[in-house]
């Protein structure tokens, strides 16, 4: 058993990965060290990670008092922190993906006259889909920090139908209202954008109204749905969207007060065209209302959504774990067919 063992991370929305890591290091180590990477050194990676502060404060509420006490969490500002130099240290835990560099500080410490510390690999945990768990794929949006998927099964195996609950839950706007008149969608569209900030995306457009405003700004949606209607209504508006600033163009069924595998199919061959730089519309033959109770669960963290709000606005919501884990949490209380 080792006095003390290093870890070194971002540790980004913390997750079962992460807990298997400091298991496998306290099975060997009376203590841990886990270094964090700082705010400096992160941003430039990906501006979705949460500030140190948070991270930590995620970690010592995920693993509990009991363990807590076995750790210490400390600033990383470089790739390698004290681990060349730390006399005391025994070990240090990595995985597959890091180990090389764990060789290399052995060598740093071989050539600072201390003794090399023990690897302890810890294995990856698997999401549902067979792959691992990561930060990256958690703010991708593809997974949640258990590696659930946030798709419910009931979504994938057939048609499910609104209930009056789920209905009623869904009459208050889900988001940030901006109000603007109708006849000019420009002020509407623009506070929305205004709120959600500079350099967020995507842009993901829900109804004709919204893409059409979205264009009249001068932004094309790197996902837009339409369904030639507006409160189900026909509406003229329509031929004024430009299909062709779009680089593909799905088509979908999905009848009024329900969701399809069509629909969720659409949307996903959608995500994975955003992740290629390229921007997709749907048409849906029927409605697509219901269309970001799918959305928000497969975008990536940070996501605006936009739909409109008959006679008031629009509605933004930018995705974030509490609106999937929302959607999700209404999904499954749709009626399966």
């Amino acid at each position: 058993m080792h006095s003390i063992g290093l870890i070194g991370g971002t540790f980004d929305r913390f997750h079962a990965g992460h807990h298997s890591l400091l298991l496998a290091g306290l099975e060997k180590c009376q203590k841990l060290e886990v270094w964090m990477t700082s705010d400096r050194l992160v941003q430039a990676k990906d501006s979705r990670i949460l500030s140190w502060d948070e991270r930590a404060a995620e970690l010592l509420n995920f693993i509990g008092e009991d363990l807590s006490s076995s750790l210490s969490i400390n600033s990383l500002e470089d790739n390698v922190g004290p681990a060349p130099t730390h006399s005391e240290a025994g070990a240090i835990i990595c995985t597959s993906e890091t180990r090389a560099n764990c060789e290399e500080i052995n060598l740093q410490r071989q050539k600072n006259g201390l003794g090399v510390l023990e690897i302890i690999q810890a294995e990856y945990v698997e999401a549902h889909d067979g792959k691992p768990i990561s930060s990256s794929r958690i703010r991708a949006g593809e997974i949640d920090s258990e590696g659930n998927s946030w798709i419910p099964k009931n979504s994938r195996q057939g048609v499910i139908t609104l209930t009056k609950e789920i209905e009623s839950k869904l009459k208050d706007p889900f988001g940030i209202l901006c109000e603007g008149p109708e006849d000019d969608l420009s002020v509407a569209i623009l506070g929305a954008l205004e709120v959600a900030g500079d350099g967020a995306s995507p842009i993901i457009g829900v109804g004709d109204v919204t893409i059409l405003g979205l264009q009249l700004v001068g932004i094309n949606a790197d996902i837009g749905l339409i369904d030639e209607k507006t409160q189900r209504q026909k509406w003229h508006g329509y031929d004024d969207i430009n299909q062709s600033n779009f680089d593909n163009i799905l088509n979908c069924i999905n009848p009024p007060g329900k969701l399809t595998p069509s629909l969720l199919d659409a949307c996903e061959i959608a995500m994975v065209n955003y992740h290629n730089d390229e921007s997709t519309l749907i048409i849906v033959d029927g409605e697509e209302d219901l269309a970001p109770l799918f959305l928000h669960p497969l975008a990536p963290i940070g996501s605006v959504v936009l739909y409109g709000q008959p006679h008031r606005g629009v509605v933004l919501r930018l995705t974030g774990i509490d609106s999937k884990t929302r959607c999700r949490r209404l999904l499954n209380a749709f009626s399966s067919e």
